[in-house]
């Protein structure tokens, strides 16, 4: 399908990520999923290459080799014309996760547990439209 809309997800838990990537392919979303930050950031690095980048990322902020803080800012450093938004998740929304979320562009920040509902809303506002 042409107009489906790619979103890479972040996730080192494998239960929640595949709940996660269901939901979102039931929606109408082509799902991508990553074990941590360091392998979003080498596919990433493809995409550019290739000029496929996805339509938007959702990431966990703990996660092991790379966090989502760290790919965010790797991101940013990397590719500060990004147009794709970022959907940071986690379930330790502390005062320094806001902080440096707040200082990027074009991200947003989600809490955990994750209502799929909720998430799905917020990428269809936040994405732009295939095709419409």
């Amino acid at each position: 399908m042409s107009g489906t809309r790619h979103l890479y997800l972040v996730d080192d838990e494998p239960v929640p990520a595949r709940i996660v990537k269901t939901s979102l392919e039931r929606a109408g979303f082509q799902t991508s999923v990553f074990r941590n930050g360091l392998e979003a950031l080498e596919a990433l690095r493809e995409a550019v290459k290739s000029n496929s980048l996805p339509d938007g990322l959702i990431t966990d902020i703990e996660m092991p080799v790379m966090t989502g803080e760290e790919l965010c800012k790797a991101l940013e450093a990397e590719q500060p014309e990004r147009s794709f938004p970022i959907f940071v998740v986690t379930s330790v929304p502390d005062q320094i996760h806001r902080e440096w979320t707040a200082r990027m562009d074009n991200l947003h920040f989600v809490e955990k547990p994750v209502s799929i509902k909720q998430l799905t809303s917020a990428l269809e506002q936040a994405l732009p439209r295939n095709g419409a």
